[in-house]
Formats: C-alpha cells, sequence, structure tokens
C-alpha cells in the first residue's frame, strides 16, 4: 500500500501534476505551467522565498524523477516527466526576479522579457548546445534535471543581456 501511494506521488511530482501527460509537445506545456506559476509566484511573494521554492522543487523533483524512472519507464528520459522543464524554466526567470525587485518595473511591462525567457529557455532545452547536451547525455534522474537547469542557466544569461538593454 505504501509503495502503491510512493508510485503514486512520483508520478504527480515528476509529471507537474500530470501536465506532462498533455500531448503534444509534453516539454512545451511543462514550460508553460512552469511560467505561469513562475508569474504568479514572482508577483505574489519575494525572490528569496521563490528561490527556496526553486531550491525545495529541485531536491523533491530528483527524488521523484529518480523513482519515477525506476518503477515506471524503460526510457531513462520519458517525455511525461516535466518537473525538469519547469525548474529550468524557473531559474530562466530569476533574472526577472531580480528585476522586479530592484527596479520600478512591473510583470506586465516587461512582458516580452517574459516571453523571451520561455523561448530561449526553449531553445536551450531542445538545441542541447555545449554542457546541456553533454548532461543529457549522462541519463537517469541526473541527466534528465541536469540538462534542463544548465539550458535555464543559458537561458537566464540572455535574459540578463535582454534586461540590461532595456
Amino acid at each position: 500500500m505504501l509503495l502503491l501511494r510512493s508510485v503514486k506521488l512520483t508520478k504527480l511530482i515528476s509529471s507537474f501534476f500530470y501536465v506532462g501527460f498533455l500531448r503534444p509537445a509534453p516539454g512545451t506545456w511543462g514550460s508553460i505551467a512552469g511560467m505561469i506559476l513562475a508569474f504568479i509566484l514572482l508577483n505574489t511573494i519575494d525572490l528569496f522565498t521563490f528561490c527556496l521554492i526553486l531550491l525545495f522543487t529541485t531536491l523533491v523533483g530528483f527524488w521523484a524523477t529518480k523513482h519515477y524512472i525506476q518503477h515506471n519507464s524503460e526510457k531513462s528520459d520519458p517525455s511525461e516527466v516535466v518537473i525538469d522543464e519547469v525548474i529550468g524554466q524557473w531559474i530562466a526567470v530569476l533574472p526577472i526576479g531580480f528585476t522586479l525587485k530592484i527596479t520600478e518595473f512591473s510583470s506586465k511591462e516587461l512582458w516580452f522579457v517574459w516571453l523571451w525567457a520561455f523561448v530561449s529557455f526553449r531553445f536551450f532545452d531542445i538545441i542541447k548546445l555545449g554542457l546541456v547536451g553533454w548532461a543529457d547525455n549522462l541519463g537517469g534522474a541526473l541527466g534528465v534535471l541536469l540538462d534542463d537547469i544548465l539550458a535555464g542557466i543559458a537561458a537566464g544569461l540572455t535574459v540578463t543581456v535582454l534586461i540590461l538593454l532595456i
């Protein structure tokens, strides 16, 4: 009974509340869900709390992904696992959260930066340049999460450049 609950919980978390089962393009759906939640969070809580939630989500996401892969999939990176896209997308929007904290800009005024964060993250996540591709080849839960973390960092750098240009 406890194992069954654990399996259901890992499916719930790793698929980000079953968003990963949306078709087509579950990774894109996961990124959209991540963006929506990031927008809500960064407009209702402070940046430090958002970072704590990001850290917690990363740790729980790693645990859930590891167990989900072990018990439910023959693939090392099943498409329904999208918690990694949520985490990567949240990393990509960190510069926006910082900008909201230190400037007079509102989230609505930065709509094009939010859009750029989404597009940039999806680009790095799909193309898998450099370290992102290397991490993707690691396999297992580490590879599943690390490639999106690195894609989020790369996208966050482009977001930072865009913010500096405005």
